[in-house]
């Protein structure tokens, strides 16, 4: 992966092939009212990853209808196992059944991983995927472009 931002814009990218976009939003909208999550393992890139395996987390939250949480012994054993594959933790995904696909204050402050991408699938109306990366220094998400790769032939 570039070292650099994909050309033409000053965002970060993450690009998912087919397979691993399609599992996103089929865990979603299996698992709506509530939120689901999961792993994203690929290869990661300082400004463009790419996801090649998905991974389902058990909600593990108090009020999983407005709230993710990944049990962390859970967590660890999800981010072992795409290691072993020789793939690097891209980053974290969640669903909003009902909402947008920019964090939520929760998912704010609940975040943990800098430079890492959280990835949102919305589910009002048709799924829409929304990507972002948390800066660890100043506490924020920055957006990231969203690709879907073609197929390979």
């Amino acid at each position: 992966m570039s070292g650099r931002p994909p050309s033409g814009t000053d965002r970060s990218a993450i690009e998912f092939e087919r397979e691993a976009y399609g599992a996103i939003i089929e865990h979603a909208r299996a698992g709506a009212p509530e939120e689901v999550c999961g792993v994203l393992g690929g290869e990661y890139g300082a400004h463009c990853s790419r996801v090649r395996t998905v991974r389902r987390a058990e909600n593990a939250a108090e009020n999983p209808e407005t709230r993710y949480a990944i049990d962390p012994a859970e967590a660890i054993g999800l981010i072992e196992g795409i290691e072993k594959r020789g793939e690097d933790l891209v980053g974290f995904y969640h669903s909003h059944p009902v909402g947008p696909t920019e964090p939520s204050r929760t998912d704010t402050e609940r975040a943990a991983w800098p430079g890492k991408s959280y990835v949102i699938v919305a589910l009002d109306g048709e799924p829409f995927v929304g990507a972002w990366r948390w800066n660890g220094e100043d506490g924020r998400f920055e957006g990231e472009t969203v690709r879907l790769l073609p197929r390979e032939r």
